[in-house]
């Protein structure tokens, strides 16, 4: 697997140790996103230079065992021996595509070295998995990472007999302070260059227990516990939080102060910073600039009028999306890195059950309203076929993106608190229904999961600031450029009326159905590109609360966006994607009218 005179690393470790943070220090942001052929599981890998030597790096898929028992086994099993296959990313951006396509040229040749992430604060583990990879018989360099957690819990590790008892270089780490960074580097240039020995391990294959019992060995050899105080409360306080009592109550709290971080920096940072900057200053001077450039008329109208490009363009994504895109990264940042969300998941399992899925669904139902291309791509990490098929549905049915969350706020909160938490009740109830209704009509059984629990940890200000910058630089690039293309386009056709036209012909669907006024039918058909496109124009309109919240209906059930619908197609099968399209439309037509009526009913 060496490519034109570069040394090719495999990077390889149990999944959360800390192993896209070593792979981010080591390569920067010159990476490329491969995804590998014949399967679903995207591969991150970067054309690199470390200590003056060319490096082709790979992140190889999390996996606790090369047994062969899942897609992401299979491919770690393949890399280690030569035979992997890549096809380029369609997912995920790309700073440079030259190590995709050198990845893409690879064949039947063996990596130069591997580094094996080592987690010292839950050891065993991270352990059998490396004797497995040693029986590779490649040059191996381990780096043990997160050893300030280990310390912290009394556990101190001999490093240098651990390194003679595997016969490979060890290096200590804390992989999110960059320490040990240097050292690594250093040992990995040896031993892709093959300067000393770095596996003295006879390449013996063992059989699980073999290799289970050498694992025990290693770890009461190499590690000693001591007495300590201060993390015993911060365990007893994550353990509270995974039990009925106060786990309960407590995550009420902590999703109500999520909620209300989204919601209220969200709001304020809209009207107090970007509402003003952009209204006052920003647009009136591209206003008068595009007037007395671009005399009246259609292509004046496209660029500044109803739907000007150059107006909404500017005025939909950014003063009123991203304010609580950017609110929501911070919130959602802060319960990734402290370890809550997988202790939500094992508070809310049994509930869950009862719907149909494991608690580990949770996360990425929670990453849905992020965004949902995430999400529906981290179902790969759940037991079964149909639990991803169940979760996925969830996303695209009833959770809404950031951008959609961003929309029905801008729209809602001003009016009406009450029907902005409505819409939000609503979408939680819908999730229950879809859960319920799919877990007894798909074939297949849930199947039995562990679910790793990290740390409870107080989150590091650098780092969180970090991945809140990377999120929302995504989201920049992902979300707000084809909301921006999307708003030209719509400028376009409703200045040349064939908005219009195609607004007529839904208007016995919008009027008389959901007693919409007929323009509201431009946005229906906004949508179609960009679902939150579905409620920002509402705004424009003078509707009564009750219509709002039937365009709030329909906005929220509406057909996913194209990027969803295609990440679907490919997770599942053109056949999911289709189904998603007609059932997700039909809902939100079906619940738009008859909210429509009960609103005509009550108020």
């Amino acid at each position: 697997m060496k490519s034109q005179g570069k040394a090719t690393i495999l990077l390889m470790g149990t999944p959360n140790v800390g192993k896209s943070v070593i792979f981010n220090k080591l390569t920067g942001l010159n990476v490329s996103v491969a995804n590998y052929a014949g399967t679903t599981v995207d591969v991150t890998i970067s054309n690199t230079t470390i200590k003056d030597k060319n490096i082709l790096m790979i992140d190889v898929p999390g996996t606790y065992t090369l047994d062969a028992t899942n897609d992401a086994e299979k491919i770690a099993i393949e890399m280690l021996s030569g035979k992997s296959s890549f096809e380029r990313g369609k997912i995920g951006h790309c700073d440079s595509t030259a190590a995709s396509v050198e990845a893409g040229a690879m064949v039947s040749q063996k990596p130069s070295a591997v580094i094996c992430v080592l987690d010292a604060n839950n050891l065993e583990p991270s352990l059998y998995l490396l004797l497995q990879i040693l029986e590779h018989g490649l040059p191996t360099v381990v780096a043990l990472n997160r050893t300030d957690l280990a310390e912290e819990k009394g556990q101190i590790i001999d490093v240098l007999r651990l390194s003679h008892e595997l016969g490979v270089t060890v290096v200590p780490m804390v992989a999110v302070t960059g320490e040990g960074l240097e050292k690594l580097k250093k040992a990995l240039i040896e031993a892709a260059a093959n300067e000393k020995k770095v596996v003295s391990l006879p390449v013996k294959r063992n059989n699980q227990d073999v290799r289970w019992e050498k694992t025990e060995k290693l770890v009461a050899k190499v590690m000693r516990q001591t007495d300590y105080d201060i993390p015993l409360q911060r365990k007893k306080l994550g353990d509270m939080l995974m039990m009925p009592w106060p786990g309960l109550p407590l995550a009420v709290l902590i999703l109500a102060a999520t909620f209300g971080i989204v919601v209220g920096l969200g709001m304020g940072l809209r009207q107090m910073v970007l509402l003003p900057l952009f209204r006052g200053l920003i647009i009136p001077q591209i206003v008068t600039i595009v007037g007395a450039i671009i005399p009246a008329g259609t292509i004046q109208n496209i660029l500044i009028g109803d739907y000007g490009f150059l107006v909404k363009g500017v005025e939909w994504p950014f003063a009123l999306v991203m304010p609580y895109v950017i609110s929501f990264y911070i919130a959602l940042s802060i319960l990734e890195d402290s370890g809550y969300l997988p202790r939500l998941g094992c508070l809310l399992d049994g509930l869950l059950h009862k719907i149909g899925v494991h608690g580990s669904g949770i996360i990425p139902l929670f990453l849905g309203y992020g965004c949902g291309i995430p999400a529906i791509m981290a179902t790969r990490a759940l037991s079964s076929m149909k639990e991803r098929k169940i979760i996925t549905a969830m996303i695209c049915l009833s959770v809404p993106c950031i951008s959609q969350v961003g929309a029905f706020i801008s729209l809602l909160a001003a009016r009406s608190v009450t029907v902005m938490l409505a819409i939000f009740l609503v979408s939680i109830f819908a999730l229950i229904i879809t859960g319920i209704v799919l877990a007894r009509s798909l074939k297949g059984s849930l199947q039995p999961v562990l679910m790793e629990v990290p740390e409870l940890l107080l989150p590091r200000g650098i780092v969180l600031a970090k991945k809140i910058w990377i999120k929302t630089k995504n989201f920049v690039l992902q979300g707000e450029v084809p909301l921006i293309a999307a708003v030209g386009l719509a400028a376009v056709f409703y200045e040349t009326g064939v908005m219009t036209g195609l607004g007529r012909l839904l208007s016995p669907l919008v009027v008389g159905w959901l007693q919409l006024p007929e323009e509201a039918a431009v946005p229906l058909l906004l949508g179609l590109f960009r679902r939150e496109l579905t409620v920002l124009p509402l705004m424009e309109m003078d509707l009564t609360t009750v219509q709002l919240f039937v365009g709030a209906i329909v906005g929220l059930f509406y057909v996913p966006c194209v990027a969803i619908v295609a990440v679907v197609a490919r997770e599942f099968n053109l056949s999911m994607a289709i189904k998603v399209l007609f059932f997700t439309t039909s809902i939100a037509f079906l619940l738009g009218g008859m909210f429509s009526r009960l609103g005509a009913l009550f108020f």
